[in-house]
């Protein structure tokens, strides 16, 4: 009987987030406030005041979300996690929460991808796509048979929602060949960039450096990796995972199936807003899902 603790990414901000935490916790606010030197400006004002254009900025987003999660374990009295799994971002949320990162070095490093990735995006513009209700296999026989352009599966989020990235041109070939192999919808999603692909390679290398340079622990609990989705406490394996990420796709169906496998029946979404709750549902109906 475990419970399951977990992180959301990119995508879950919202207007005014965190405030409540701020005004009603001692403890909040002095990691907010920390967190504001560490970065070098002021995020908790964008969080609490700023626009949804503001917050849509990638230095913004990923910290602010980072933040937000990392306070919500921490100040959470009964955090007491048999496991833990982030989406995307939210692995390094899960790893400080986890014990295996501090909040300092955990938040220099998502401000060093942030950065990085913002970086890689104008290198070679490029865009993401949600693909609905079509299989797995299908997807990837599509991606793989377009051979001129970059695309790839990226995000496989629950069973019948897979998000592919790559190159304009590519998406857009896979988007036209995946309706007619079936797909319910093909959207192309308001991003800066082709995530989890190969043309985060540039990020992958600059992010690299950052985390070897990085004090890590042992966690607390077994992180299930979005790379491989198998449980990790061992810090070299940890780190070397972390860095694949940003090129490999986010294997979120398959981490919830293998910790539901390994003894999961609660799992808890430690951040703002509940795009996982909703995904876990699709994924595992049978598991109990709550937030804090």
């Amino acid at each position: 009987m475990k419970s399951a603790y977990i992180f959301p990414g990119q995508g879950s901000q919202f207007k005014g987030m965190g405030l409540d935490l701020y005004q009603s916790s001692d403890s909040a606010k002095t990691l907010f406030d920390q967190a504001n030197g560490i970065l070098g400006f002021d995020i908790t004002k964008i969080m609490f005041e700023g626009s949804d254009e503001e917050l849509k900025q990638t230095n913004v987003t990923q910290p602010a979300i980072f933040i937000h999660s990392v306070i919500l374990a921490k100040i959470s009295l009964d955090f007491d996690p048999g496991m833990v799994a982030g989406h995307s971002l939210g692995e390094f949320s899960a790893l400080v929460a986890a014990g295996a990162l501090s909040f300092e070095d955990g938040l220099k490093l998502v401000a060093k991808r942030a950065d990085a990735m913002q970086k890689a995006c104008e290198i070679r513009p490029s865009t993401m796509a949600a693909i609905l209700g079509l299989a797995d296999n299908i997807i990837e026989e599509v991606c793989a048979g377009i051979t001129d352009e970059i695309v790839v599966p990226a995000n496989y989020n629950c069973p019948g929602q897979v998000v592919i990235s790559g190159t304009f041109e590519g998406v857009e070939k896979a988007c036209e060949l995946l309706k007619a192999a079936g797909a319910k919808r093909a959207l192309i999603l308001p991003v800066g960039g082709a995530f989890h692909s190969p043309l985060m390679e540039p990020a992958r290398e600059e992010l690299a450096t950052a985390i070897h340079e990085a004090q890590f622990e042992q966690p607390i609990c077994a992180i299930y990796q979005n790379v491989n989705a198998k449980p990790a406490t061992e810090v070299n394996v940890i780190k070397e995972n972390l860095i694949s990420q940003l090129t490999a796709p986010v294997r979120w169906t398959q981490s919830i199936e293998q910790m539901v496998n390994d003894g999961a029946v609660t799992f808890i979404e430690c951040g703002p807003g509940k795009v996982l709750q909703g995904l876990v549902k699709k994924i595992a109906p049978a598991a109990e899902i709550k937030s804090i």
